[in-house]
């Protein structure tokens, strides 16, 4: 089938680019990308990492990222069993079948995840249902209102270590470079926009800066829908596109959702990098 016609039957805009598949395997990957990037230092904490459905399926190579940077600071990085985090559900209104999956995360996770041991997530709207849509969908209520309290996106989590002393400019790369940043809905609404730019500011000679836009137009899959494709490149001329299009080439475009990415790389034919790529890539 081609790509033309397989678009028609899922409804899917003409215009807009199928995402890529990874071509890594994040969990086979996973170990050999702590042994090349462990570095071990005083921080001597461990942290439990939840592999989204985005990031396993489209994204593996930015959740290595990840795992590369959080490793290359000093933390122990540990992978465990859950289900998927029920996002897709959420978002289509496939409500029972997201409780299932929230219940599901919540009695395995409740006994694991602890101040000491928190949370880390990549995607941030499949890692922040736990602090929205899981306190409202779990039958066990107390347990979700206390496991939300230690789940953070990779940025959050780094931003508080840098706040508390335990990262420094020091373990990154003196050279220069300029950011301008995206933020996803999910961290406006459920986070601090502070937390991602102070952390891109955190290389001595890196000058990160906000883009003052709304939603990227996306939405999830309502971008992609043809009866919303001209609305979604609408929603990403007021500002997004436009800020991008202005930036010099050598300038790096930040983005830490995925289908914020697509949008930018469908609205303005540049590669947007998550956050966690662009710290990896700053390290010493």
């Amino acid at each position: 089938v081609t790509s033309g016609i397989l678009k028609k039957r899922m409804g899917i805009a003409r215009k807009r680019q199928f995402p890529k598949i990874a071509t890594i395997d994040f969990k086979i990957e996973f170990q050999n990308t702590i042994n090349q990037y462990f570095k071990k230092n005083s921080i001597n904490r461990e942290i439990y990492f939840f592999l989204d459905e985005f990031t396993e399926t489209l994204d593996a190579e930015i959740g290595l990222d990840a795992v590369a940077l959080l490793s290359g600071l000093g933390y122990t990085v540990v992978l465990i069993d859950h289900v998927e985090s029920g996002r897709s559900q959420i978002s289509k209104g496939f409500l029972e079948e997201a409780k299932v999956l929230a219940d599901q995360n919540i009695l395995h996770l409740k006994d694991l995840i602890s101040h000491d041991h928190p949370l880390l997530g990549v995607e941030p709207s499949a890692i922040l249902t736990f602090r929205d849509e899981y306190l409202r969908l779990a039958d066990d209520k107390q347990a979700a209102k206390a496991l939300a309290k230690n789940v953070y996106t990779v940025e959050e989590f780094l931003s508080r270590e840098m706040k508390s002393g335990n990262i420094s400019s020091k373990q990154f790369t003196a050279n220069a470079k300029t950011v301008k940043l995206h933020l996803h809905c999910h961290q406006k609404a459920l986070g601090d926009q502070a937390d991602t730019l102070d952390l891109l500011n955190l290389p001595k000679n890196y000058i990160a800066t906000h883009i003052p836009s709304g939603c990227c137009g996306m939405a999830g899959s309502f971008g992609y829908e043809k009866e919303h494709y001209d609305v979604s490149m609408l929603m990403g001329e007021q500002v997004l596109f436009p800020s991008v299009r202005e930036a010099s080439r050598d300038t790096i475009i930040a983005a830490n959702g995925t289908s914020c990415r697509h949008q930018i790389k469908d609205g303005t034919d540049r590669e947007a990098l998550h956050p966690v790529t662009i710290l990896k890539n700053a390290l010493l």
